[in-house]
């Protein structure tokens, strides 16, 4: 199966599979201003050395095929298999630097002129690693749109419909590196894609409730709606029981799942607490016993990088879509 999504995804993709692709701009001189979280930021010159912190986070430098800007990328190795992936050839030309995350050594040893991570995707307040300590090393940053922080709490993320962080980064980025055509490329495939599995997604009444879980036994870690979750739910045809909740990825009660009752729990899959794991610790959770995705025993399992903003993000709204079909007719 992941063979031929990675076949399929060639076809779309204008990069790693061998294809021709539109080559980035030289450096040029002249600086480009770009809004990034709610803030108006300029870069001097076209960065050549770019880090990157996590999977999703890498493959949108990969789907842009902007490979040979980059200077390596953090990422623990638990985050799925990348043999399969249409971006396998980029990933063989970056040098993976960490199977952890990005720190203030590993970027300087790799002389980056560009961190792109986000919060909670290798930007943190502990240890310093922020986007003003990095500036102060003389070292620009770009911030994932999906973890922009809002003004809601201190830590709360999210300003904008996680699809349209994904297409904001993508054209960011695009007229950053002078690949605004490929960027464009992208999005209209990407959003064609999701338009057809929106066209035979079940409606109104029909569609299922859905429940993300991560992670976690005391507490469930879950999406709310500023998560990419949110938007693969509700574009394959669910919806997201945690909708209400104004934050992306964060903690909730079982309770709360308990009280919404959903149709459908989406596991995901990464860790050292296998996809199968989390699955029997669902149905054997005694608060659940009576949780209708418990019982008519319908958990789903999508990867992490399926599930964080990254150019995955359409594959997986086509494959949870066709299983939502299977369950509207059941329900």
């Amino acid at each position: 199966m992941r063979k031929l999504l990675a076949v399929a995804l060639c076809l779309v993709v204008t990069t790693g599979c061998g294809a021709k692709v539109e080559r980035p701009e030289d450096a040029k001189s002249a600086a480009v201003t770009l809004t990034n979280c709610g803030r108006e930021v300029t870069y001097e010159k076209v960065p050549e050395r770019v880090v990157t912190n996590d999977v999703g986070i890498t493959e949108i430098m990969l789907a842009l095929g902007l490979e040979d800007r980059m200077a390596g990328f953090a990422m623990p190795d638990d985050k799925g298999d990348l043999g399969d992936v249409p971006w396998k050839d980029g990933y063989d030309k970056v040098r993976w630097l960490s199977k952890d995350q990005l720190t203030k050594e590993n970027v300087l040893d790799a002389r980056a002129d560009l961190v792109f991570a986000g919060w909670n995707y290798g930007f943190r307040e502990e240890g310093g690693f922020t986007p003003d300590a990095l500036a102060k090393l003389g070292i620009p940053s770009y911030i994932l749109t999906e973890s922009c922080r809002n003004s809601r709490t201190k830590t709360s993320r999210g300003i904008m419909p996680p699809l349209d962080a994904l297409y904001a980064d993508l054209t960011n980025l695009g007229r950053l590196f002078g690949v605004e055509k490929r960027a464009a490329a992208l999005i209209t495939d990407f959003k064609k894609r999701i338009a057809d599995v929106r066209a035979k997604a079940p409606k109104g009444a029909d569609r299922p409730t859905v429940f993300l879980y991560d992670s976690g036994r005391d507490q469930p870690f879950t999406s709310g709606r500023y998560a990419a979750p949110e938007q693969i739910i509700t574009e394959s045809g669910g919806v997201n029981v945690m909708h209400d909740v104004a934050d992306s990825w964060t903690t909730v009660g079982w309770e709360s799942v308990v009280e919404r009752n959903p149709d459908v729990i989406v596991v995901c899959d990464y860790g050292e607490v296998s996809a199968e794991e989390k699955k029997k610790f669902l149905l054997s959770h005694p608060p659940l016993r009576d949780v209708s995705a418990v019982k008519n025993r319908r958990i789903f399992t999508l990867d992490y990088v399926d599930l964080v903003e990254s150019p995955r993000n359409p594959s997986a709204i086509a494959r949870f879509g066709a299983y939502l079909r299977t369950v509207a007719g059941k329900r």
